[in-house]
Order: C-alpha cells, then sequence, then structure tokens
C-alpha cells in the first residue's frame, strides 16, 4: 500500500499490499457504480451509457504540453479534501471522485465535458453533490506507471476550486486547462545506498521498445568495493505501491549486528498494470526472468555478492507472494526465503472466494451476501465490489487487475483476459483454469518430486490470523498441502497478528543467513530491534 493508506491502518497499512489489478482501457460498457456507504445501504445504482447534463465541467490539453493528438484515458476528479485530487487516486478508503473516458484523437485545445458516458465513480457525474468542489483533470501519457497522473510524461492541470454545477458567464467557467508535465523523479543515491539500472534484452524485447530494470541497493556498513570479501544478498519485494525507493529504509529490517554483513536489494516492481511480482505472465512479460537472470548477477558483480548460494529473498503482501514464487520458481538461484502475509498463495480461498468452485462470484459470498475486502480490528473496512467498481475508472494499475495481468492469458484484443464479471462478479471458470500455474500451492503439488530436494529447508511462510486483507486461509490451506507432501517447510498462521511483517521471522532469517556466512558469534543482545514499517 502506498502512504495515503495510512491514515486508516497506520503502520499495517504501510505494509500492506497484496497483488494487483488493473482494468484493461477498452470500451466501458454501461457500469454499476457502488454508491453504499455501509452494510445496509444500496450498494449500487446503473449508470447509463450516455446522459449529458447541464454542468459543463470539462477539460481541454493545453497546445503547449503536446504535439498532436492524444489518445488513451481522461480523468477528472473531485474532491473535498485538502491536496491536489490526482494525489487522493490511489487512496483505497477515502479516494476522490472519479470520472473518467477513453478518447480517440483529442485534439489539443479542443474541449471534453464529462458527462453520464464517463465512467463515474462512486455515481455518475449526474449524482455529483451540487456545491464547491476541488476538481483536476489528468491525462495519462505513461505506459510503465501504474499511478495516473503520476507517471513522467503525463499531463494534468491546477487544482482548482469550482461550484458544481458551473455557474458564471465567463466561457472559461468550468473548464480545466490541462497544462502541466509530471516531471521524472530522480533517485536520491546515497554513501550507503545506491541505484542500479540496466536496459534488460528480455523486457526489451517483448515490449519492442528500451525497457530498463532497477534496483535500490542498501550497502552494508562500512562496504569497501576494493575489499575482496563476498556478501549474502537479501532481495526484499515491496508491497503493491512500493518501489525501488525502499532501499532508503532497508535497514529498518536488517538488526544490529547484520547492518555490516548484508546487502539488501529492493528491486522495482512497478509496470504499467500494477505490479509485476516478479512473475514472467503473457501480459506484462518476463519480469522473473529480468531479475534473475539480468539485474541481480549485475548487482552482485558490482557490489561483490555471494551469488545464489547466499541469495535470499523476502517481502509483505504483494512482495511476500513475490519472494515465495522466485523461490519455487528458481528453487536453485536462492538459498531461501521469507514471505510474509503473502497475497493469495491457493487460490481455493482468493481472499475467501474459491475461483474453481461453480457459481463462484467475486462481489458476494456463498451466502449471497457482500464479500469484503479489508477489515480493521473486526470490522469491515471494505467491500470488494466497491473497490472494483473504483478501479474500473482508474484503469490498468490497480490492485485487483493487477492479478489478471500476472495470471491471466493475453486476450485477442491485447488486453488480460478478465477472471470475474467487472458488472456481476461472477468467475469466469475459463480463465480460473488458466491461472492454475500460477497458484503456488498446485505448482508444489504437481512438481513435488522434482522441488523437494531443491526447496528442503529453503521455505518460510507467515501469515496474520486477523489478516486485515483476508489472506490468512489460503495459507492455512498451504500449510496443509505441504504438510501432506512430507515438506520441511515453516508454514505458520500467527495468532492476533494482522498484515504486517512477522518480525520472529524475520529474525530468524538473518540468523539463518548469518550462520551459512559464517560470520562470527550471534549474541542475542546484539541482534537489535526490526522497526515495523512499510517500505
Amino acid at each position: 500500500m502506498n502512504e495515503t493508506r495510512t491514515a486508516l491502518f497506520g503502520q499495517v497499512a504501510a505494509l500492506c499490499v497484496f497483488a494487483g489489478l488493473a482494468v484493461g482501457q477498452g470500451t466501458a460498457p454501461a457500469v454499476v457504480s457502488a454508491v453504499g456507504q455501509d452494510a445496509g445501504a444500496a450498494s449500487a445504482v446503473v449508470q447509463p451509457a450516455s446522459s449529458a447534463t447541464a454542468r459543463q465541467l470539462r477539460l481541454a490539453i493545453d497546445p503547449a504540453v503536446i504535439e498532436g493528438a492524444h489518445s488513451g484515458r481522461v480523468y477528472i476528479l473531485l474532491s473535498d479534501k485538502q491536496g491536489e485530487p490526482r494525489r487522493q487516486m490511489n487512496d483505497w478508503f477515502n479516494p476522490p471522485m472519479i470520472f473518467a473516458k477513453d478518447v480517440k484523437d483529442l485534439a489539443s485545445g479542443a474541449e471534453i465535458a464529462v458527462d453520464d458516458s464517463w465512467i463515474g465513480f462512486p455515481v455518475p457525474f449526474s449524482k455529483v453533490k451540487q456545491g464547491e468542489h476541488s476538481v483536476q483533470a489528468i491525462v495519462r501519457r505513461n505506459l510503465d506507471c501504474p499511478n495516473p497522473g503520476e507517471g513522467a510524461g503525463d499531463l494534468y492541470s491546477d487544482a482548482a476550486k469550482m461550484e458544481i454545477p458551473a455557474s458564471g458567464d465567463d466561457a472559461d467557467d468550468g473548464l480545466l486547462r490541462v497544462t502541466q508535465v509530471v516531471k521524472a523523479r530522480a533517485f536520491r543515491e546515497t554513501e550507503q545506498v545506491k541505484l542500479v539500472e540496466i536496459e534488460s534484452p528480455s523486457l526489451t524485447k517483448f515490449h519492442g521498445r528500451e525497457f530498463k530494470g532497477r534496483a535500490g541497493v542498501w550497502l552494508p556498513t562500512g562496504f569497501d568495493a576494493k575489499r575482496a570479501r563476498k556478501y549474502p544478498v537479501v532481495v526484499s519485494v515491496t508491497g503493491f505501491g512500493g518501489d525501488h525507493r525502499g532501499a532508503h529504509g532497508a535497514v529498518r529490517m536488517v538488526p544490529e549486528n547484520a547492518r555490516g554483513e548484508v546487502i539488501v536489494v529492493v528491486p522495482d516492481p512497478l509496470c504499467y498494470r500494477g505490479h509485476s511480482v516478479f512473475a514472467d505472465s503473457e501480459n506484462n512479460g518476463p519480469w522473473g526472468e529480468m531479475l534473475v537472470k539480468e539485474l541481480l548477477p549485475e548487482i552482485e558483480k558490482r557490489y561483490n555478492g555471494a551469488g545464489p548460494e547466499q541469495r535470499y529473498a523476502t517481502g509483505v503482501s504483494s512482495g511476500g507472494w513475490s519472494s515465495l514464487w522466485l523461490q519455487v520458481a528458481y528453487p536453485e538461484e536462492f538459498a531461501g526465503c521469507w514471505s510474509h502475509c503473502p497475497d493469495p498463495v491457493d487460490f481455493r480461498d482468493f481472499q475467501q472466494c474459491d475461483l474453481y468452485a461453480a457459481g463462484s462470484n467475486l462481489y458476494t459470498m456463498t451466502d449471497g451476501s457482500r464479500r469484503p475486502i479489508a477489515r480493521m480490528q473486526g470490522n469491515v473496512a471494505l467491500w470488494y465490489e466497491d473497490f472494483c467498481r473504483r478501479e474500473w475508472a482508474l484503469g490498468p494499475g490497480g490492485q485487483i487487475h493487477s492479478f489478471e495481468a500476472v495470471f491471466s492469458p493475453r486476450g485477442s484484443d491485447g488486453t488480460p483476459e478478465l477472471i470475474f464479471d467487472r458488472e456481476t462478479g461472477a468467475i469466469n471458470a475459463k480463465v480460473a483454469k488458466a491461472w492454475e500455474k500460477y497458484d503456488i500451492r498446485l505448482v508444489l503439488e504437481r512438481n513435488w518430486k522434482e522441488l523437494e530436494p531443491k526447496l528442503k529447508g529453503k521455505l518460510h511462510v507467515y501469515a496474520g490470523g486477523e489478516d486485515n486483507f483476508y489472506l490468512e486461509d489460503a495459507v492455512a490451506l498451504l500449510k496443509t498441502s505441504l504438510a501432506e507432501l512430507g515438506s520441511d517447510a515453516e508454514v505458520e498462521v500467527i495468532e492476533g497478528m494482522g498484515h504486517t511483517l512477522y518480525r520472529d521471522g524475520n529474525l530468524d532469517m538473518f540468523r539463518e543467513i548469518l550462520e551459512k556466512a559464517g560470520v562470527g558469534e550471534k549474541d542475542e543482545e546484539k541482534k537489535g530491534e526490526v522497526e515495523v514499517r512499510g517500505q
């Protein structure tokens, strides 16, 4: 999860992030927009396919920021909070109102008005409460960033206070002029934190254009590249919304007695459709190959990494799934994984939904009640349907469609096949069948004879008994499966724990790393504290 979500979940939210889905940008059908405010409220209203209103809120792209015309998604956001609405788009729990439209050849200078033909969340534009709102327009241009309005080259207007419906006689009343261009964020290097960026041959070939892989690298205290010493490498994958800049906080996960002994690599997992989870896929391309075969060898060459025999994977949430997948998919490239609160590792329990069962529905439980996707202190904080409605308006880059981008086959239109119907929530059984090759429990069961000797002593998986995103039951199923296979894997559901890093498991990881590296005595008093914070 990113910073905007911490208001509700505090440190838990900072580590949250399960896996991700982003909706394709094809022509949108009539959409049911969620408006329910509590479990007892009516949950949706039907958005008409077309219904122009008198509220002429509109956008126009300034010719100074674009050459020619724009084809792609544009947005108008309305918010009643402080700050730019575009900075609030990825707030899962308190997002702005989002109105989105896919346009073709929108000429610079031409005006386009929002109406009910736009995808609206949480309501159609005609249902917006009258009065003053903070409004902002976005034009999505970046092909690699999952967050509209934040990728280098994306365009946006200044945020402004406007009355809805527009009032006054000025011709510019209600007009949002898109005049700003998002600049690329520089990576801040320090003596101990470095950026490694390479052109990826595999992803460049897949995309047909130059594509770079990158990572932030936290170097051990006192590191000297001229020394012949080889260091263990911990690959720490961030959760959903995190990137390689998390290397600046890597020291918080490293106990004091290990800070001069290990390298921590934080690879950038972000792609246009969300979190790559470093799995090769038909839609995102060979992200696993890029990391394991291209980026990590280069990092270890530059900074004296010890190689696969002392290379480890870890992460929380989407990073937890990634680390477990990397260990299973590349069993001889990693010496162990410590996966914390991973995204669903058994698709018979995909946040309480059995994707393989006949008649399964992502929006409703088997008894017909609404399916929650997040909870806090035992209370529902977010419903699955509402969460997905917001993502439909956002387009590619959201949490749920991010799963489809990784797990689904590529459709005839070049976008990921959808695992569920966006209007009804019904699971597509054919697509669910195709997801089996990414169901970690199934992968282990079907390939156990080959994998068992390669994974001996390497698997450590932890879940919170009160996971904020209902991920614990899938881990429990994995535990049962591995036990039946005779695995020595450590798989634990920690009573009372939420969606966070398991401190004791993290300390055990570094203890084992140091022991294998043959580094001195491990004084329990020198282990230090691990600050449980997000990347």
